[in-house]
């Protein structure tokens, strides 16, 4: 499952673009919860909380979720793979984590966001869902640093699967062979999806995973921007 040169191309610009757009949205939530701890005017303190909600509803979270599924198809479609590298891995688990304390977090944003607009203001408690808000903005935004540096540097270590893969692949003779003499397709970790004369099609079990949790991703990000699940009060 190689992608050809052009549409690799377009799934890395695609990437990066979801990826920058995601650091610079939570760079913005970051500076909009600090103007709302250190404002001392109350409508700067609402406008700051409600631009919090509106950004991490509609920016960051649509952001997150491209980022993570445009990494799934590049990954499916590079030779670097989803599970061979351990820098890919990484960049995955971090992505999915900080995308997943950001759906926690939303409630909070949420509630934040009503307090200030139906509070009387200085309030405590608004007070201290901003702080807390603000941490969670900076250690996200580090977080996501990481995945680029990352992505730049490419450090090499492979993962036990990685190096299964590469330790296959430098044994081909080894595949058990059909009556015509080519390689069959029901080798190790392959599952046969169509055949056309001698032109077989094959994914990894690991590929089908990914293709997996890409369709969980849209799935997730649909619910989200058409509000289901969210309980209104």
């Amino acid at each position: 499952m190689t992608m050809t040169p052009n549409l690799r191309t377009f799934a890395l610009t695609a990437h990066v673009t979801f990826s920058v757009g995601l650091l610079g949205s939570i760079a913005a939530f970051l500076a909009l919860s600090m103007a709302g701890l250190s404002s001392q005017d109350t409508q700067n303190i609402r406008a700051a909380y409600l631009a919090m909600d509106l950004v991490a509803r509609f920016i960051i979270v649509p952001l997150a979720f491209a980022a993570l599924l445009t990494g799934l198809i590049q990954s499916l479609g590079t030779p670097w793979g989803l599970f061979r590298h351990y820098w890919v891995l990484i960049k995955l688990l971090l992505t999915a984590f900080a995308t997943t304390v950001l759906l926690m977090k939303l409630r909070m944003i949420g509630d934040a966001a009503r307090l200030a607009a139906e509070a009387i203001l200085p309030n405590a408690n608004l007070s201290a869902m901003g702080t807390e808000l603000r941490l969670h903005a900076a250690a996200g935004l580090l977080a996501l640093l990481v995945p680029v540096v990352l992505s730049l540097y490419k450090p090499r270590g492979l993962t036990p699967y990685g190096r299964r893969n590469q330790h296959e692949k430098r044994e081909p003779m080894n595949q058990p062979e059909n009556s015509l003499g080519r390689p069959s397709p029901i080798s190790q970790g392959a599952i046969s999806v169509s055949s056309v004369g001698y032109l077989t099609v094959s994914l990894s079990r690991i590929q089908v995973l990914g293709l997996v949790a890409a369709i969980m991703v849209v799935h997730l990000l649909v619910l989200h921007l058409t509000g289901a699940g969210h309980v209104r009060h």
